[in-house]
């Protein structure tokens, strides 16, 4: 049987956290949390970089290729992120259909 995709995300992640040297690294769960946090909001940065979100200036044509890149470089600290609180891809699923809920409930309501 296939492995699930989240699974398989979350296992290269893992992996890949093996291979770092972590000596920077907080050694908290608030503080890793908060590093996460800081590199989400750069990637975010670079991510909208590749955009024309610059009005004054004349537009170039959209990079897809790199807008992917900048995604995926936010993916790896959400899913650090995500393993650092002991959230697994099932707990990641059941706190999205939740705050989904949430969601839909707002947009009925006029939020």
């Amino acid at each position: 049987m296939e492995e699930d995709k989240l699974e398989s995300i979350f296992k290269m992640q893992k992996n890949l956290e093996k291979m770092m040297k972590l000596d920077r690294y907080p050694k908290d769960v608030e503080g890793k949390i908060s590093a996460l946090c800081t590199a989400i909001i750069h990637e975010a940065v670079e991510l909208q970089r590749v955009t024309n979100w610059k009005w004054w200036k004349t537009p170039v044509t959209f990079d897809e290729a790199a807008a992917r890149e900048e995604l995926i470089d936010i993916w790896h600290f959400v899913v650090q992120a995500s393993l650092e609180l002991n959230m697994t891809p099932g707990d990641i699923l059941k706190e999205y259909q939740k705050k989904n809920r949430v969601n839909q409930e707002r947009q009925k309501n006029g939020y």
